[in-house]
């Protein structure tokens, strides 16, 4: 027969098989790819052993960074941080019981990952997150309460500093963070924290009836400002500080008072 070019070839079956093909590699690529963060795994059961996972690890790959600069993912090294918690039984993924203090050790709801000890930027390349009086331009909204110079009230209902001032995000025009004094009676020769504006509650002023002038934190207690982790420079903030700061107030919603630990029922 003329013109008969595939013959007795189903030419739809092989089309078929050709995107199974595809699929199964596709697949297989997007499953090493995710990979390069957050791996190799280290063993619980098997201290020293680290686990890659099916097909293996990504080769690495250097990326170019917009500001200069490469980064390498995956990594070469692994997170050699001491775990501080033990497993509460035998069997693999078994629960993971904090042995010291888990807020301040990092584990479990307050755990933070080993980020760019670099502040994050600007499309400009300036820090992104830093104090309202190092940015000229920005300013509170006057119909919205400024918190600056309120009382700073923990969970347990007791004072816990003073805010001093705002930290603003100048890529999305917004507050980030609200920089504290604590007070001396917590800790001795002083010290200035960051509280994540997401976790404060902010008093409005102007009202007849209930707290004036007061920011609200549910997530720790007064004495527990102490020990909040604090950034190395007082102008900005670094990615991994900002991961260690948010992970320690996250935490304490499950680490900050024995009661909150216990079952609901």
């Amino acid at each position: 027969m003329k013109g008969n070019i595939v013959g007795n070839i189903d030419v739809a079956q092989v089309a078929l098989y050709v995107f199974f093909g595809f699929f199964a590699g596709l697949v297989f690529y997007l499953h090493r790819e995710s990979k390069r963060e957050g791996y190799p795994l280290q063993s619980v059961s098997q201290p020293g052993k680290w686990m890659k996972g099916l097909f293996g690890m990504p080769a690495p790959k250097t990326y170019i960074l917009p500001h200069g600069g490469t980064q390498v993912s995956p990594r070469a090294e692994a997170d050699e941080r001491e775990l501080k918690a033990k497993p509460v039984a035998s069997w693999p993924g078994a629960p993971l019981m904090p042995t010291g203090n888990p807020m301040v050790d990092g584990v479990g709801a307050a755990a933070w990952a080993e980020r760019s000890d670099k502040p994050d930027l600007t499309l400009h390349g300036a820090p992104r997150i830093v104090p309202m009086q190092s940015a000229p331009g920005y300013s509170i909204e006057q119909r919205d309460p400024d918190p600056r110079g309120m009382d700073v009230i923990g969970a347990d209902g007791n004072a816990a500093g003073v805010v001093r001032d705002v930290w603003v995000d100048r890529s999305e025009a917004l507050i980030r963070y609200l920089e504290i004094d604590v007070a001396p009676a917590l800790a001795a020769g002083g010290r200035r924290v960051l509280l994540p504006m997401t976790l404060a509650k902010v008093s409005p002023s102007g009202l007849l009836i209930g707290p004036q002038r007061r920011v609200e934190v549910k997530s720790i207690t007064a004495k527990q400002f102490a020990q909040v982790p604090v950034t190395a420079s007082p102008s900005q903030v670094t990615r991994r500080e900002e991961d260690q700061i948010c992970a320690y107030y996250a935490g304490g919603h499950l680490y900050a008072m024995p009661s909150r630990q216990e079952p609901w029922l």
